[in-house]
């Protein structure tokens, strides 16, 4: 009966209360609290190195377990049965040894029953996608590192994923890149995914936010709609990082 309620439902509202994460009793993250409301929306994570940007979007995820506190997709925890409807894109491309198209066709035969006929099609719309179309038979290897994070983020996209995860998804790409890959982000947004984005680019925050949680020194210093973040950041912290001062 659980699993078919999870199913049944949207992921929203993700609510974290108390959420820490302290490994050999080192505190990387300490108690946070925050929530997400909004379906089809941007949610951009920000803050200094060190923060624990990344560790926040994998205990979201459920790929780390958290040494206090909680977190709620809409009641559930993060189990299998949400990652199932989760895509996480990691900042360094993760890709099989084979081609283009074999690496996309992998990820639709392994989220659904498909016909080859119908793998080959969305394979090759997601190919389009990724602006990536005369390159399907090259080794994904081969590819740029910006081709290659554009090939990642569209496989991602191939189970239809209800929220879509990115740890600084361009960084150290070119701007041809990073514009293809913020295009593909705010289509996401447009078919109502739930996006959450780690990113060190302020200016990529502001084109794609909607809202901007910020980290320092593993706290929430506040969560805010992103027109009230970059007009009157609450911090200091936040104060000083838009500055372009040190946060220390």
């Amino acid at each position: 009966m659980a699993a078919a309620a999870v199913t049944a439902v949207g992921l929203e509202p993700l609510e974290v209360v108390g959420l820490s994460y302290a490994p050999q009793g080192i505190s990387l993250l300490s108690k946070i609290d925050f929530t997400i409301e909004a379906r089809g929306a941007v949610t951009v994570i920000m803050g200094p190195n060190g923060a624990g940007k990344s560790l926040l979007l994998r205990l979201l995820n459920g790929l780390l377990e958290p040494s206090a506190g909680q977190v709620s997709w809409n009641g559930h925890a993060p189990d299998e049965q949400c990652r199932r409807r989760q895509s996480f894109v990691f900042q360094r491309p993760v890709l099989l040894r084979r081609s283009v198209r074999a690496n996309v066709e992998f990820v639709l035969r392994l989220s659904r029953a498909i016909s080859r006929r119908e793998c080959r099609t969305r394979a090759e719309s997601l190919i389009r996608r990724a602006g990536l179309a005369g390159r399907e038979l090259l080794p994904a290897r081969q590819l740029s590192g910006g081709e290659q994070q554009r090939l990642a983020l569209v496989c991602a996209l191939a189970n239809d994923p209800e929220v879509l995860l990115l740890d600084e998804p361009t960084a150290s790409l070119d701007p041809a890149s990073t514009a293809a890959i913020e295009a593909i982000i705010t289509d996401c947004r447009e078919k109502a995914m739930t996006v959450l984005l780690v990113t060190h680019d302020a200016g990529q925050a502001r084109r794609l936010a909607d809202d901007v949680i910020f980290l320092a020194k593993g706290r929430v210093t506040e969560h805010t709609p992103a027109n009230q973040f970059f007009d009157s950041p609450c911090s200091a912290e936040a104060r000083a990082y838009l500055d372009g001062r040190l946060v220390l």
